[in-house]
């Protein structure tokens, strides 16, 4: 997968379009985290270098279609001017006459911040006409919004039709690190797959088995395909019809020689909340009465062993119910195994991310994705509008 990046680009006395992901917490008027800010500030340091003025445009919340000052971007630009080093300006709207001549008062080296993009519901139709109103306002379309790539919008994917499209530092990043999972990893390959529904991740699971030697499944996933195994899950999360579909999945992986390390030992609990004590179940066999929340001893250790000679490791989805204390135990071990690892080592998704986050982990990984929904579709092999728009 070949994108056209901004480093081939010329932007001098050019206005560039850009598209980020500023879809950030806000309360009281401040923002909470400025991770995805951050995250945008290379591309767009790069630019202004580079000699372009700079048209930046994100969506923020659900407004659904309609001017609410309640999802306006005024907090988000204040934060930005502060994390940029420089001032930037808040468009009065999204688009119009009054737009327009703020667009063609910027010189090389300004920054204008238009209003939230989803304030018009053209947006997230990919009306042309809207798309090509954006685009009137730049020379050249950069985008950098990993987390919306898998959306087929105006601003993410209508623009890209009308003006010369380059992906920024944060995409070529996912990219780098995402495609060669898909494509020819280094080997061992170890995917390690969580979260609470088969049917949420098993796109995942059938895209990552094509490439790797072994399959991690934990999580409450891990219950449908105990029981469809034969074993006994208690009062535990299952998807009854999704239990065609794991033993499908197993039947295929052992065909084509892939290890699946499904939970052997687990810590349960006798109601699911965080007051609940953990109760360790030494064995795959769930009692009566007893919820699985968090994968055992064993478990973690048979991972642990896995990792140690992997070569490429690739992470969507909590082992546990990570957000208690109790059951947090299964997630923060492999979190750990994969900062010590010498592999390379990719976790996308937000569950899993949040994780890493909680935990203090990030800069022991090689790529911590910025996308959630973007980040499971593209380990699941499917077509990101987003990106295709930026492809040689």
């Amino acid at each position: 997968m070949l994108l056209n990046t901004i480093t081939e680009g010329n932007f001098s006395n050019k206005r560039a379009l850009v598209r980020v992901d500023f879809n950030v917490p806000v309360k009281d008027g401040v923002v909470g985290d400025d991770t995805r800010i951050k995250a945008a500030l290379p591309t767009i340091t790069y630019l202004l270098d580079h000699g372009a003025s700079v048209v930046v445009m994100s969506h923020y919340g659900r407004p659904k279609g309609k001017k609410n000052p309640d999802f306006s971007m005024a907090p988000i630009a204040t934060r930005f001017a502060e994390l940029l080093g420089r001032p930037v300006k808040l468009a009065s709207d999204v688009i119009g006459s009054a737009v327009a001549e703020e667009v063609k008062a910027l010189k090389a080296g300004d920054v204008l911040l238009l209003e939230n993009v989803r304030f018009y519901a053209e947006e997230e139709a990919n009306d042309p006409s809207f798309a090509k109103s954006l685009a009137a306002y730049g020379d050249v379309y950069v985008n950098d919004a990993f987390g919306t790539a898998h959306r087929a919008h105006a601003s993410t994917e209508g623009v890209a039709h009308y003006l010369p499209s380059y992906a920024g530092f944060l995409i070529e990043k996912e990219v780098k690190f995402m495609a060669p999972l898909l494509e020819n990893p280094e080997k061992p390959f170890v995917a390690i797959i969580g979260g609470s529904k088969v049917s949420s991740k098993i796109g995942v699971l059938e895209s990552l088995s094509k490439t790797c030697q072994c399959v991690v499944i934990g999580g409450g996933m891990a219950y449908t395909f105990l029981l469809e195994m034969g074993h006994t899950i208690g009062s535990s999360l299952v998807e009854e019809e999704y239990r065609q579909t794991a033993a499908s999945f197993l039947k295929a992986a052992k065909e084509r020689g892939v290890k699946v390390i499904l939970p052997v030992d687990h810590l349960c609990g006798r109601t699911f909340s965080e007051e609940a004590e953990a109760i360790l179940v030494d064995g795959p066999d769930i009692p009566d009465g007893l919820i699985g929340m968090d994968i055992g001893p064993k478990t973690i250790a048979l991972i642990v062993e896995e990792l140690s000679g992997a070569k490429s490791v690739v992470w969507n989805g909590p082992m546990g119910v990570f957000e208690f204390a109790a059951f947090a135990e299964g997630t923060l071990d492999v979190a750990k195994a994969l900062a010590k690892s010498d592999a390379v080592t990719v976790v996308g998704g937000g569950d899993s991310v949040a994780a890493i986050n909680k935990f203090n982990l990030a800069d022991q990984i090689s790529h911590v994705s910025t996308g959630g929904g973007a980040s499971l579709e593209f380990l699941e092999g499917k077509t990101l509008p987003g990106i295709k728009a930026l492809e040689k």
